[in-house]
Order: C-alpha cells, then structure tokens, then sequence
C-alpha cells in the first residue's frame, strides 16, 4: 500500500504501562505512508489494518526508536553550556559546523568541568504499547504526494 494517507487515534505506553502521549480528546493523526513519519513497527501494523480496526500493538524498540547506544553519548566541556543547565534537560545542538543538522540532546550528568550529553531518542531502548484505531484510509491526493506529507485534518494544513 502505497500513497496512503491513514488517520488514526492512538494511546501510547512504555513496558511500565505509563501513556506517554494520546491523541484522545483531538484529531486523528495523519501520516503519508512510506515517507518515514511515523515509527516503522507501527506504520507496518498500521498498513495491515482497515479503516474501523482497533488494536493494541507492541512495538519492539528495535522497530521503535531502535536500541541505545553508547556511541551516541558525549562528554563536553562545562564552559560549552549556559550556566543554568540541570540533569534531564534537552536541547537542540548543531552536528556541523554548518548549523544545518540539529540533534537533540539530553543532559545525563555534569560537574563544574565537564557535562555528559545523551543523542539517543528519549524511548530508544524502549518496547511501546499502543491502543490505535483506525479513523480513515484513503488515497493520497498528488499534491499530498508531491510535498511528501498529509494535508488536513490531523496532517500540515495548507492555505
């Protein structure tokens, strides 16, 4: 299934059984399919499904946000960060000298030398849970096709 775009409602959990986020109380969610908007276990699930299915899925972490890595980890000089920073803190910094190509990063640990930087998603590592049910299926329009993203309701609007 190609070109599709698929709304659905969604609950998410972690393996703790914790929602982590919901589209409950709003609008669907709208992704084109193949355009890699979505976690890939999901969109899978998801593209095997019809409009009106509910369902609950697990999604292992490797087809989540993939495993942690340790490589994905970096100690930087204290003076490299504003002074008011604290532990769980997260920031978009720039992998390039350009300043195109932004990561966003979490604060694990510093001391007055050093700060330790974590680049893996906040729920790599983590198997999700989630409640989904399936609000439309439809074709694509070429426009939606041609800007690579869903228009309307749930997706980028466009005026």
């Amino acid at each position: 299934m190609t070109n599709k775009v698929i709304s659905f409602h969604y609950t998410v959990k972690n393996s703790k059984g914790e929602v982590l986020d919901s589209s409950d109380g709003g609008e669907p969610m709208a992704f084109l399919t193949g355009q890699d908007q979505i976690i890939p276990g999901l969109e899978k699930a998801l593209l095997e499904m019809s409009s009106g299915d509910k369902k609950n899925l697990v999604i292992a972490a490797a087809d989540a946000y993939g495993a942690r890595r340790d490589d994905m980890m970096q100690e930087v000089g204290r003076k490299e960060l504003p002074d008011d920073i604290s532990v769980g803190q997260m920031f978009s910094v720039s992998a390039d000298e350009s300043g195109e190509a932004t990561h966003l990063v979490t604060i694990v640990s510093f001391n007055d030398e050093t700060v330790t930087l974590d680049a893996n998603h906040p729920l790599a590592g983590q198997d999700l849970e989630f409640d989904v049910s399936i609000s439309e299926i439809r074709d694509a329009s070429a426009e939606e096709v041609e800007h690579g993203h869903a228009h309307g309701e749930g997706g980028h609007q466009h005026h």
